[in-house]
């Protein structure tokens, strides 16, 4: 196991009844890295990503963030300890505005819950519009986020995982149902804040385009288990890759 790595699985395992849902997964994602974790629909990305970020406990194996277990501790305790996650889904107040929905999320890193029981419209207020700034998304601030674009959420739940200022970052599909321009955008913004920041970055995708021209390493699960790793060339060659993942064609 990379000794430089911030995260390292070792040996994960999940079932789910007679299913084996994770087989025996090991892999590293270091500092400043940007990891994709790839596989057909059921190949056992979203529960890798639970049982990292504490939603599921593991049945076997060995998680490690910055050299400490975090095995089987609850997902609040986790992200205490710096790991932020993007779902498949913007998970945001639709009918809060953009700043407020980052306020509030840095009002929870800081553990300031009492402040939802006074006035919260100045609480962070100069991080949050700071935090956007970054994001590309300040014009945004003041607007609510039922009347965003859904590529414009995408970059506000981006923010919303930076507002914890996370060691690792978890993004499940983080271009689902974006167009293509605002997913190389989204994915550009990433890749720079990943690196400028040394965060280390693990993320799902089932776009090829966005994987290869993005990804530092790429990771193949099928029915579990990893059937391939390592440069996006050294797996779009990989013949177990090829034909589990992009068929015969490698440019598929």
């Amino acid at each position: 196991m990379n000794t430089t790595a911030l995260l390292e699985v070792q040996h994960l395992r999940k079932t789910f009844g007679g299913v084996v849902a994770v087989d025996d997964v090991s892999f590293a994602v270091a500092p400043g890295e940007l990891v994709a974790l790839i596989g057909a629909n059921g190949a056992g990305k979203t529960t890798c990503f639970n049982l990292i970020n504490g939603q599921l406990a593991p049945d076997a194996g060995l998680i490690r963030l910055g050299g400490e277990s975090i095995t089987g501790l609850p997902a609040q305790r986790i992200a205490l300890l710096g790991v932020g996650r993007t779902f498949q889904t913007a998970a945001i107040f639709a009918s809060m505005t953009v700043r407020e929905n980052v306020q509030l999320a840095l009002i929870a890193h800081a553990g300031e819950q009492w402040r939802l029981t006074t006035r919260t419209s100045v609480a962070h207020a100069a991080t949050a519009d700071a935090l956007l700034a970054r994001m590309g998304a300040a014009a945004l601030s003041a607007r609510t986020c039922a009347t965003l674009a859904y590529g414009d959420l995408k970059r506000v739940e981006l923010a919303l995982a930076l507002a914890s200022s996370p060691r690792l970052l978890l993004m499940d599909e983080p271009t689902a149902g974006i167009a293509p321009g605002d997913r190389a955008q989204l994915m550009r913004l990433t890749a720079s804040l990943v690196r400028a920041e040394g965060v280390a970055a693990l993320f799902t995708e089932h776009d090829m385009d966005v994987v290869f021209g993005y990804a530092d390493r790429v990771i193949v699960l099928n029915r579990g288990a990893i059937i391939a790793q390592g440069s996006p060339a050294q797996v779009r060659a990989d013949p177990r890759a090829r034909a589990a993942y992009f068929g015969t064609d490698a440019s598929a």
